[in-house]
């Protein structure tokens, strides 16, 4: 591979209105799916060169889908689409005076700009944390993650010492949002149904799995209903719950806690918090808790041509004074949104604010389980949620390649109580000459 400084963006001149998109997420995606190329001409710079469907990465952590199943190539998905380019490249910096992107592999002027750059891991500040835990953001994460949990079975077949083996087989997942909660349940069915299997030497009534968190109750962002019923299932799951508790360090060998408590666990997950992706070179006036400041067009405030939707987007008003949830439907409803009011732009036409449709929150349990909250104050629990996640799911999955994919794994494991791939793999390090993968897909450009 090339250093790189002998690279470059190469994108065409055009006379359209060039449209500058940093982030592939469902926030990009979808603004990109609703731009027609004979108005304007598109570049995607993102740090990865796929749209994953984030929320299957923890069935792709605990072996229950192949990560290819949940990533679909981003030139694939825009292959139709005229006057469309792609660039995997990290976007380091902004000039919105000179309304000009920096890269790595050099700069390029845009007439609009769209971050749509997600968010990463909040630790808060904690470095030890950062560097002794898993985190669960990407499929790569997904992938290391997987990795992690195998490697620590193999090693907890072959350790001598009672307790280090029982240190091995304790899992801490810090963040009981539907992450955490998503992620324990499908530990504790792998705990009841495969482990055993694979591993028949092994005693797993040892292996321990907590779910914590620093407020009252699981799934905070859901109602209480759906927190209670969560909570029960996870308890009849064998899951040890641990709220109003916070995580104060790591060592790789011990999980301590505010109050002086301590586990002794061979795997931390962090899912604890998350915070805007944002980029250097805008006023931080701009910027509050880690998010740009929007209005109700998704422009970021003093600017006509620069926009942020999704999660790194912060637009406040009065029933969401602490801007939309960051989670899939509000990103892309802003990105449909305002891919309509840019051809609009083009069409002399008024542009129409964004109004976010609230078409419920769903988190699952495990196997049969999961809890929903729909409109009109309508919650659900049990068979019928579950049934309700996995169609909601399978329908946004991108891809009928994906989704047919997903469904097949999906009625096997139902049927055999089989996991997928549970196949280490390590990545191989990069050649002498080969520039690390920082130098080009960094982590700001989603």
């Amino acid at each position: 591979m090339l250093p790189a400084d002998q690279l470059t963006l190469i994108i065409p001149p055009t006379t359209k209105p060039r449209v500058v998109v940093v982030g592939g997420g469902f926030a990009g995606v979808n603004l990109l799916k609703n731009l027609p190329g004979d108005l304007f001409q598109v570049v995607l710079l993102s740090k990865t060169n796929y749209f994953g469907f984030w929320p299957l990465l923890y069935q792709v952590a605990t072996a229950e889908l192949e990560a290819e199943s949940i990533g679909e190539p981003l030139r694939q998905l825009f292959e139709d689409h005229a006057d469309f380019h792609f660039r995997c490249v990290n976007v380091s910096g902004l000039d919105p005076a000179a309304q000009v992107v920096h890269t790595p592999v050099g700069d390029l002027h845009y007439d609009y700009l769209v971050l749509a750059t997600g968010t990463a891991t909040n630790f808060f500040g904690n470095q030890e944390i950062e560097q002794k835990s898993l985190g669960l953001k990407d499929i790569g994460e997904a992938v290391g993650l997987r990795n992690h949990l195998l490697q620590t079975l193999e090693q907890a077949s072959l350790a001598q010492d009672p307790a280090e083996r029982q240190r091995l087989l304790t899992f801490v997942l810090a963040g009981a949002g539907p992450t955490g909660v998503e992620l324990a349940a499908s530990l504790a069915q792998m705990r009841r149904h495969t482990l055993p299997q694979e591993y028949p030497d092994l005693d797993f009534e040892q292996m321990r799995i907590y779910l914590v968190d620093g407020l009252d109750r699981v799934l905070p962002p859901m109602s209480d209903y759906a927190g209670r019923h969560a909570h029960q299932y996870l308890q009849e799951l064998g899951v040890s719950i641990k709220l109003k508790q916070l995580v104060d360090s790591y060592d790789g060998q011990t999980v301590t806690f505010k109050n002086g408590e301590t586990i002794k666990a061979g795997t931390l997950v962090w899912a604890a918090g998350v915070q805007g992706a944002t980029i250097g070179g805008l006023p931080p006036e701009k910027i509050e808790h880690s998010r740009y400041l929007v209005n109700g067009f998704n422009m970021v405030l003093g600017y006509q041509n620069v926009f942020a939707i999704g999660d790194v987007a912060l637009m406040k008003s009065p029933e969401y004074p602490k801007g939309h949830p960051q989670v899939a439907p509000p990103a892309m409803q802003q990105g449909t949104a305002l891919a309509a009011n840019l051809v609009r732009q083009q069409r002399g036409e008024p542009w129409q604010p964004f109004q976010y449709l609230d078409k419920g929150t769903l988190a699952i349990v495990g196997r049969g389980r999961a809890v929903a909250d729909l409109p009109d104050n309508v919650h659900l629990g049990g068979r019928l949620a579950w049934f309700t996640w996995l169609t909601v799911h399978l329908f946004y999955l991108s891809g009928f390649r994906n989704k047919l994919l997903v469904a097949t794994n999906w009625a096997y494991r139902i049927f055999t109580q089989q996991r997928g791939s549970s196949l280490i793999i390590r990545p191989r390090a990069p050649l002498p000459s080969q520039p690390a993968p920082a130098e080009l897909g960094g982590a700001v450009a989603g």
